[in-house]
């Protein structure tokens, strides 16, 4: 009774025995109506109703699901995930962070062999390889190499994990993107777990784990701080949602991409207003789209801001479940067992949304979005003329349209360059010229010559789970090239050029429908299967390249087939950064620039002087489709998946201790132990007000993650590059900091340090700022040690949308290294103001309108915040008292973006982590 208060545990007989499950179907006979619920709130009630235990899940949890209301809930629900999937750039902190656990429950003299996941935990290393090499047949191996001589530390660490803890499996590098090997392997759909059957859920400690929606599985991005939680058995608590239906009609044209059609919706619904809330497709357009669609759409949920974009299951879902090999039993078990439990899709719903967003799809053109937000939607007809005007908005850069030279250009280069890494045979000769007024840089290699310019293509990547993972786009990217090389174009020599797929399985039907070969003629070579360019591992410009960026100033672009173009990001050269399919990627990479009209102008010219226009080179729908059908088989999945976890040779020859402790090496400055826990005391000291409280940062609108905390490379003259030059490490063995996040030294350091990131309190670009007893500038690592030398708690000013972008826990870890206390924003993205909670720092938010200029606040003012030390809830007003040099006070108030109960005990005992930790000590006294 206690486990089933409202008796409605039910058994159903398959083909694959007999199990139990939860009846939605019962609740709907008892007069609760479940078929005007959305089926991802469905699935949120079985959740509750299967984990009742209360205590931690009540059944006020399960009303509030049960009486979803349209216009949103400030109630807050619980949701315990099946499983969680990570990769190693959130996985190796979050495995650090349970090591450290262990570590510190020995020094209290309990078992450490306690700390296991009790939920199975993915983990796939798909963010560390880099592209070094490309271009060439050896690409793929030598970056292969590379990731391991870079890597072998934190890799030995995770083996480590694979053998040390229960229910936790690690996928070696070189096999795939996490989010494209969770849609076509990980994901179940239904899940059986000691003879029960439910529906399979996930949270992810990445921000793209919506992709799996397109599956039917409700699954969303969180902090590695919440996903540690999780697996370590607490529920995650969110406000009840409120869900917005997506409603789609017509069919995709002809020319028009499923990446067009999410840069479509990735705009349409960051104007309309998602953040924090599910989104669910619906509508006849529906029909016409496929998982890799739907996926690709689900996928794109953080650049819009919801925190899904939920397909329900029907028949497109089985369809590719058996196309991708899931076993016919599987397959079936997905089918009954969601048709007996109102968790199946007919078309004939008549649901309650919040409200409903119309799009026409037949309407979608050819699209790009950028140069810094995903959601800047550009239609490509128009692309030239925006890309001119953002060049004069961003950079005063006058453009003048030369014919001559707009000809030149688009004929110039013909000969494929060496990878940067490799010697040159000669010094490149770079000259600066101006013509009517714009900036030409001329290099000579040998005897070749040819031109740069502001928007001259410097990275052209077709990568991230995003694309790689549909095959029609794939596809329709090699007969791009296919068509290309038969009228003898090729990539232009100043763009480097890469090829990243998500799994194996597309290098499969890639090389079987032999496209491989067209790609690699166009110079996209495989270079590795991973994140790579999308997550900042771009690697090295070509010198010449890169020289003539730097000395000459120039606004080079990147165009990439990625989710994420937040500035500084894909390379910290390349200023501008352009999301589009994999189709127009190699378009871009042969007329080189973007400053090209490509539906008027000619993309380049063939070997006769000829024009060839893109229409020359771009294949049909049914071309496509035809191909696809030729190519794809389950035996492709079969082969790729039944060897995931096998890893090269040089995995399986890593040596890994089998101890249950791990033993943290004080040199290493790859792996140390966290520091949050260390002799941790019994008590959660009691909540304090913040008093003459320093401004570290005053920043502006849309401050992501990336700027707070960057994954990509660093210099030696940073904080973190300084730091590990005194540790011995030369400059060239720096990797990323992405790589380095199980370090807490180089990841403290390079917090606030991305070096496209706008301090208000300083007139330079980078991570600096102005530490207000001395007036002296320095970088904000410096100014947060000196502040702590006198123990002065730190704020930090910003605007809207603080910490969009991706699940990154180091932005909210470095906040708190520093010593920051609170932000306070105007609005923050749903899973880095969770990780704030997570991690002691304290969120507030402006309300009425409220803003720093409004208010008058330069950031030299001290703050004193108080509320917070009594009787301190969710959501509460404080009193703000901000006092100026001269002595003026500006008062105000806030609200305490704490939005549940359980965040405030996460708050007060300084995190989750923390909260979990005292709790397993108090339960083991």
């Amino acid at each position: 009774m206690l486990k089933d208060p409202y008796q409605i545990k039910r058994l159903l007989t398959t083909k694959n025995g007999t199990f139990s499950y939860y009846s939605l179907a019962e609740l709907e006979k008892q007069g609760h109506k479940i078929n005007k619920l959305p089926f991802s709130i469905r699935i949120l009630l079985e959740n509750a109703l299967r984990n009742f235990d209360d205590f931690a899940i009540t059944k006020d949890n399960i009303e509030t699901i049960l009486q979803w209301n349209p216009l949103g809930s400030d109630k807050d629900i619980p949701f315990k995930p099946a499983r969680v999937l990570m990769q190693d750039f959130t996985g190796v902190p979050a495995v650090v962070d349970i090591a450290s656990l262990r570590s510190e429950i020995a020094r209290k003299n309990k078992n450490p062999n306690e700390i296991n996941p009790l939920i199975p935990v993915d983990l796939i290393i798909d963010h560390s390889v880099q592209v070094d090499y490309f271009g060439t047949e050896y690409s793929y191996a030598r970056n292969i190499d590379e990731e391991y001589k870079r890597n072998n530390e934190r890799y030995r660490f995770l083996k480590w994990a694979q053998r040390s803890f229960n229910n936790f499996s690690v996928v070696p590098p070189g096999m795939g993107i996490c989010h494209q090997v969770n849609l076509e392997y990980l994901s179940k759909g239904v899940i059986e777990r000691n003879g029960e059957i439910f529906p399979d859920t996930l949270v992810g400690t990445d921000s793209h784990t919506p992709m799996v929606n397109g599956i039917g599985v409700v699954a969303w991005g969180v902090g590695g701080i919440e996903a540690e939680a999780a697996l370590l058995g607490q529920p995650i608590y969110f406000i009840m949602p409120e869900v917005i239906g997506l409603r789609l009609t017509g069919n995709l044209p002809l020319g028009s991409t499923a990446t067009d059609l999410v840069l479509t919706i990735a705009s349409l619904l960051r104007k309309y207003g998602v953040v924090g809330k599910f989104v669910e497709v619906f509508g006849p357009g529906l029909d016409n789209l496929s998982v890799p669609d739907r996926a690709t759409i689900g996928n794109m949920s953080p650049e819009f801001g919801s925190t899904i974009t939920y397909f329900p299951v029907d028949d497109k879902t089985l369809e590719y479940m058996r196309r991708s090999n899931r076993s016919e039993e599987q397959v079936k078990l997905v089918e009954d067992y969601c048709k007996t439990n109102m968790l199946w899709r007919t078309g004939a719903e008549d649901i309650d949304y919040s409200d409903i967003v119309e799009l026409d799809i037949s309407m979608i053109e050819p699209s790009v979005a950028g140069p810094k937000r995903p959601q800047d939607k550009i239609l490509v007809k128009e692309f030239k003329s925006k890309f001119v005007e953002l060049l004069d908005e961003s950079y005063g850069r006058k453009y003048t349209e030369i014919k001559q030279l707009s000809r030149w250009m688009a004929e110039g280069g013909s000969q494929p360059i060496k990878p940067a890494s490799a010697e040159t045979d000669s010094e490149p000769d770079i000259e600066e010229t101006i013509v009517n007024g714009r900036k030409n840089v001329w290099i000579t290699i040998g005897e070749e010559s040819f031109m740069l310019s502001d928007g001259a293509v410097a990275i052209a990547a077709i990568t991230s789970c995003t694309n790689t993972s549909n095959p029609f786009v794939m596809i329709g990217a090699g007969l791009v090239a296919r068509k290309a090389r038969e009228h003898g174009l090729k990539t232009k020599p100043w763009v480097k050029t890469s090829l990243a797929p998500g799994s194996k399985v597309v290098t499969d039907y890639l090389e079987k429908a032999d496209l491989l070969d067209d790609l690699e003629a166009m110079q996209f070579h495989t270079v590795g299967y991973g994140c790579t360019s999308c997550i900042g591992n771009s690697g090295p410009l070509p010198a010449f390249v890169a020289k003539a960026i730097d000395e000459h100033d120039l606004v080079a672009v990147s165009v990439l087939s990625g989710n994420r173009n937040f500035e500084a990001r894909i390379h910290p050269q390349v200023r501008m950064n352009f999301l589009m399919s994999p189709m127009f990627v190699v378009a871009y990479a042969i007329a080189g620039r973007v400053d090209i009209d490509l539906i008027n102008e000619p993309i380049s010219f063939d070997p006769n002087r000829q024009p060839v226009y893109l229409k020359d080179i771009w294949p049909t729908d049914n071309e496509i489709n035809e191909l696809m059908g030729q190519v794809l088989s389950p035996l492709d999945f079969a082969k790729s998946y039944g060897e995931i976890f096998e890893g090269n040779e040089i995995w399986r020859n890593l040596t890994v201790p089998d101890d249950t402790l791990y033993e943290w090496d004080k040199s290493s400055t790859y792996i140390r132990e966290a520091p949050f826990f260390y002799n941790i005391s019994d008590k959660a000291e009691p909540l304090k007000d913040i008093h003459d409280a320093s401004v570290l940062l005053v920043l502006g609108d849309s401050i992501t993650t990336d700027h707070i905390s960057p994954a990509g490379q660093f210099n030696e003259l940073s904080a973190a590059g300084a730091y590990l030059i005194s540790q011995g490490v030369k400059k060239e063995d720096f990797n990323s900091y992405g790589s380095r996040r199980g370090n807490d030294e180089v990841m403290l350091r390079g917090t606030f340090a991305n070096v496209r990131i706008r301090n208000r309190l300083i007139q330079k670009e980078g991570g600096y700022t102005k530490h207000f007893p001395t007036g002296e500038e320095m970088t904000i690592y410096d100014a947060s040690v000196k502040y702590k030398q006198a123990k002065t708690p730190l704020l930090v000013l910003a605007g809207k949308e603080y910490g969009s972008g991706s699940s990154r826990d180091w932005a909210a870890k470095g906040a708190f290294l520093l010593g920051i206390k609170a932000i306070l924003a105007e609005s923050y993205e749903r899973i880095h103001r969770s990780n704030l909670v997570g991690m002691g720092v304290l969120p507030l938010q402006y309300e009425n309108g409220d803003n720093a200029e409004k208010l008058g606040l330069a950031g030299n003012e001290t703050f004193t915040i108080i509320g917070i030390s009594t009787n301190f809830k969710p959501l509460k007003k404080l009193d703000v008292i901000a006092r100026k040099e001269n002595g003026e006070e500006i008062k105000f108030k806030v609200i305490a973006r704490v939005d549940s109960k359980i965040e405030i005990e996460y708050y007060r005992h300084g995190g989750i982590l923390q909260y979990v930790l005292r709790q397993f000590l108090e339960k083991t006294n």
